[in-house]
């Protein structure tokens, strides 16, 4: 690894490299255990969690990390299913230490935290999944769906050769520190970022229907999920589909909550991101194991 420091949100910027030799780019700021592991969702770099990231490094380390192809990542030639973004994830623990580890996962991000978890259950403190995509939610395995899917791989990369993707999608990241939105108004929005975004979707409904039938084994882990539950415009039928699904999920886990963000939609760390910030000090400042938030 090699690093750079910096006066950045985010803190100091470094690369790792992968089992199979891609340059990923992570940045990391604060000192304590856990180490806390920030994952986006789909066809998002790290410039998702500037209203989060920065408050929990003020107690304990923080990392924020682009996965292949997004942000200042290397792009990846192999394809980007769930196994893949999860063992690069993991690729960033090892290259970490031994931890522990508090892994925090966005929709797609949630899948991707569950399964690193899984992968070595010794290094993980717990997950935090906020509004996470989830097996359990029906719509997902609808007709619709698949057609909705197949559009946004023609639309996604035209829009960005237009400007229009990032005209429309950069604005609710304004909310944030100046910096972190500025790197989401330049990075996230490219036509490179566009077709990392298809190269996510491509296997996303197969493998969420692979997790139906063999789910991660997360033991006794602790594990809490966030929903948001204000339904925006034409989010009736989806919102409470995936809400009831998250609740599913918490029932058939051995140690997991269920927490409701009652002002927000899908971007909860845009809209209440006091209620992640509390949760991930509440389970890092509860771990049994190294320690606790704000220690070395």
């Amino acid at each position: 690894m090699n690093s750079t420091h910096s006066n950045h949100s985010y803190g100091s910027s470094a690369f790792f490299q992968t089992r199979d030799g891609r340059k990923l780019h992570y940045m990391s700021k604060g000192t304590g255990k856990p180490t806390i592991i920030f994952e986006s969702g789909m066809g998002f770099s790290r410039s998702t969690w500037g209203l989060v990231a920065p408050h929990v490094a003020e107690q304990t380390q923080s990392v924020v990390y682009d996965r292949s192809g997004l942000g200042r990542s290397e792009a990846d030639s192999e394809q980007r299913n769930l196994r893949r973004l999860a063992e690069d994830l993991g690729d960033l623990l090892t290259a970490l230490g031994p931890g522990p580890f508090i892994l925090v996962g966005h929709s797609w991000g949630g899948p991707i935290v569950r399964a690193a978890a899984a992968a070595d259950l010794s290094r993980i403190r717990g997950i935090i999944l906020v509004d996470p995509s989830d097996e359990n939610c029906e719509l997902y395995f609808s007709a619709l769906a698949r057609a909705s899917f197949a559009m946004n791989r023609f639309l996604m990369p035209l829009m960005a050769r237009t400007g229009m993707y990032r005209k429309m999608g950069s604005k609710p990241g304004f909310v944030q520190p100046e910096d972190v939105a500025q790197d989401h108004h330049k990075e996230d929005f490219t036509v490179q970022a566009a077709q990392t975004m298809v190269a996510e979707s491509v296997p996303f409904l197969n493998d969420l229907a692979l997790l139906r039938h063999t789910p991660p084994e997360l033991g006794e882990l602790e594990v809490s999920i966030i929903s948001g539950t204000k339904a925006g415009k034409g989010e009736q039928k989806i919102r409470p589909a995936v809400v009831s699904a998250h609740r599913q999920s918490v029932d058939g886990l051995a140690k997991a909550k269920w927490m409701e963000a009652d002002q927000s939609g899908h971007m909860v760390m845009f809209s209440e991101p006091q209620i992640i910030i509390d949760e991930i000090l509440r389970m890092a400042n509860d771990s049994p194991r190294g320690a606790r938030a704000g220690q070395k």
